[in-house]
């Protein structure tokens, strides 16, 4: 029962605090970077510009007015969330932390910031990629007549954006939206596998020898009572949001 001494469980809570402050920090700046970057996405995802589409005429075959009226920024847009979304979160981590490095393009800095760094900057895209999905979803969502009932009343694109999609569209994207929340606070624990120290990588370490402990699995069963919390808690945020916009139905 040496295991379950006083002194081992508060070293271990220690260590398993300090890297679920890590796990925290990660979710958030996630969140903060994400969520514009999603919206950004999805209205390039959504561009009609065509910068050779003037060329195109009726008579035209349907190959060269197809190739006319390519849209550059939908296209890249919907390339990068294709890839994003079609490949493993862990992967995209290990060749954002590894590749650059590999090919003397840059250097993350050393240490622990620079695999914080770099974790972010990969879940950033990868939830951003998702999260302009969903984005673009609830924009097209909202019917087209309330749009151009919006235009009679002499709005502006930018009004009628502002007070009649986006209003509609954060009614729409908060259910799909929470289920992306509550995976993010799961998906963190894949910072391991580039060794930053959140909270499942500080458990695990007990079992290989950390503070002068070693052998120890409990610990790493341990993390789930924080995870059940976090997740339960950022689940009762946004269920209390999701009731203030049922006004809109």
């Amino acid at each position: 029962m040496e295991f379950f001494t006083s002194s081992t469980f508060q070293t271990v809570l220690s260590a398993l605090n300090s890297g679920f402050v890590k796990t925290l920090q990660l979710f958030f700046i996630t969140l903060i970077g994400a969520l514009p970057l999603g919206l950004i996405i999805s209205f390039g995802s959504m561009s009609r510009w065509a910068p050779l589409g003037f060329l195109r005429r009726p008579n035209m075959s349907p190959l060269l007015s197809g190739l006319l009226g390519l849209r550059p920024i939908s296209l890249v847009c919907r390339l990068l969330v294709w890839i994003i979304r079609g490949t493993p979160l862990v992967l995209q981590i290990i060749a954002l932390f590894y590749v650059p490095g590999m090919k003397d393009w840059f250097n993350w800095p050393s240490g622990e910031g620079g695999r914080m760094t770099a974790v972010c900057v990969a879940f950033i895209i990868n939830y951003a990629c998702y999260f302009s999905e969903i984005y673009r979803g609830g924009i097209q969502g909202v019917p087209r007549g309330q749009q151009e009932a919006g235009q009679v009343l002499g709005m502006t694109k930018a009004q009628i954006f502002r007070h009649i999609t986006l209003v509609q569209m954060i009614k729409r994207i908060v259910p799909p939206m929470s289920n992306e929340v509550i995976t993010l606070v799961k998906d963190t624990s894949l910072a391991r596998v580039i060794a930053l120290q959140e909270v499942i990588w500080m458990g695990e370490s007990f079992m290989k020898g950390n503070s002068g402990i070693a052998g120890l699995t409990w610990p790493l069963f341990f993390t789930a009572v924080y995870y059940l919390i976090f997740s339960g808690i950022v689940t009762v945020l946004l269920g209390k949001l999701e009731k203030k916009l049922a006004f809109f139905q």
